[in-house]
Formats: structure tokens, C-alpha cells, sequence
């Protein structure tokens, strides 16, 4: 009878400090397993305290870190079997990087968020937007961790309007009730306000900079002249004598 395979991916066999494949592993006393490179400069950074950055479990002495030859062994034989790194251009998240939302496994680096779903999108998983009639009219904007930020508490909605009398953003259904009578406009008319005045203050502030320079100059002349003059007062008078 044939021998049932064993069901491995990818992240069974990667680092959890460079989540990459791992490269000349090692493994410590407390059996996770590591690149070399990567957990020689994470306890070189460490003073004292050595410790496994999974389970936290502390070491003293310093574990000697010697190459696990047949995990090395094995990583490489399920390369040849097909189990690689990303693909060009697909790229794991690291610990600060906004995850693909709809990635299942070891997540995808997250490329655009959308504030309509609300949901964060790998390059793979983006492309119903890119191609669906329905959710091209999403709005997608660079990768955010802070999507709730952009949704309405009270109706649950995207906030795509603003409130000038309480200066906070809201959603269309917030002057309903909340917000009546307020002067709102929409987000994208208020950060174009916005950016048309810092634009005519950045213009008032180097027109400020530009007039004290024109002033410092002529003080620098009136200096030089004055100089000038003390130093024609002190000179004998030119002549016969």
C-alpha cells in the first residue's frame, strides 16, 4: 500500500524573523528554527538576554548555533519539488506591513486598501477592482492598517464629507441628523481648501523671508557706509600744507 504524503507549505519551512525560506537553519534548545544570519544579528543586538523570538524562552549561556544539516537538506529537496519563495513581484508581509486581507496561509504584502469594503488587497486579490464594473468605483488608496479610522461609528459608512462648524469628517448620512444644519462640503473639496491654503501661507511665508533679506541687506549696506564715512573722518585732510 502506498505511503500517505505529508501536507507541508511553505511557512512550515520559513523564518519567522526574515519570513523567507530558511537559509543554513539552526535550531535552539527550545527546537524553533532560524536563518543563521538572521538570529546571529538579532541576539548580537541583544546585551545580555538571549532569548527565542517565538516562544521567548531565555538561554544562558549563549547557544553555540550550528547548521541543522538535514532540515538544510530538506528545505532544499522541497525547493526542487516546488516549494519556492514568492514569485516576482509578490512579496510576504513583514510585522510592519499592511496584510492582504484575502490571502489564506502566510500572508501577502497588501499593495492598496480600499475604503469602500473596507479591505486590503495583495496584487493577486486587487484585480476585481481593477477589472469589475461594480468595484471600479471603490475607492482605493495606499496601503492603511487605520481603515476603521475612514468608517463611520454611528451609520457605519465611508466618512467621504467633512463638517466645517465641528472640523471632523463624517459620512453622507451624518447631516441627516448629527450634522443638520452644519456647513459640510465633501472630503475632496476640503483637502483641496486645505492644500489651496497652505499653498498661499507657504507663498506669505517666503515673501516674509524675502523682505527680511532685502532688509538685512540694506542694513549691511547702511554698516558698510557708515564704515566708510568714520573711516574718511579720521584721515588727514589731503593737501599743500
Amino acid at each position: 500500500m502506498a505511503q500517505k504524503g505529508v501536507d507541508l507549505d511553505e511557512e512550515s519551512f520559513s523564518c519567522s524573523i526574515c519570513l523567507d525560506l530558511l537559509k543554513d537553519p539552526v535550531t535552539i534548545p527550545c527546537g524553533h528554527s532560524y536563518c543563521m544570519k538572521c538570529l546571529q544579528g538579532l541576539w548580537d543586538a541583544e546585551e545580555k538576554v538571549h532569548s527565542c523570538p517565538q516562544c521567548r524562552k531565555t538561554f544562558t549561556p549563549r547557544p553555540v548555533l550550528v547548521k541543522n544539516v538535514m532540515l538544510a537538506a530538506l528545505v532544499e529537496q522541497l525547493k526542487k519539488t516546488g516549494l519556492q519563495a514568492a514569485p516576482a513581484g509578490l512579496c510576504y508581509a513583514g510585522p510592519e506591513d499592511v496584510v492582504c486581507d484575502v490571502c489564506t496561509g502566510r500572508k501577502l504584502k497588501a499593495i492598496k486598501s480600499c475604503l469602500s469594503c473596507p479591505a486590503s488587497y495583495c496584487e493577486e486579490h486587487l484585480q476585481p477592482h481593477l477589472k469589475a464594473a461594480a468595484l471600479k468605483k471603490h475607492k482605493l488608496v495606499e496601503p492603511s492598517k487605520n481603515l476603521q479610522e475612514n468608517i463611520c461609528s454611528r451609520h457605519d459608512e465611508v466618512m467621504k464629507m467633512f463638517c466645517r462648524t465641528d472640523q471632523k469628517s463624517i459620512c453622507y448620512l451624518c447631516p441627516v441628523d448629527e450634522h443638520r444644519g452644519h456647513d459640510t462640503v465633501s472630503a475632496a473639496a476640503e483637502r483641496t481648501e486645505k492644500q489651496r491654503e497652505l499653498e498661499e501661507s507657504q507663498q506669505q511665508i517666503q515673501q516674509r523671508i524675502q523682505d527680511r533679506e532685502k532688509e538685512v541687506k540694506l542694513l549691511q549696506q547702511e554698516v558698510e557706509s557708515l564704515k566708510a564715512s568714520n573711516w574718511s573722518y579720521l584721515l588727514p585732510p589731503s593737501g599743500p600744507r
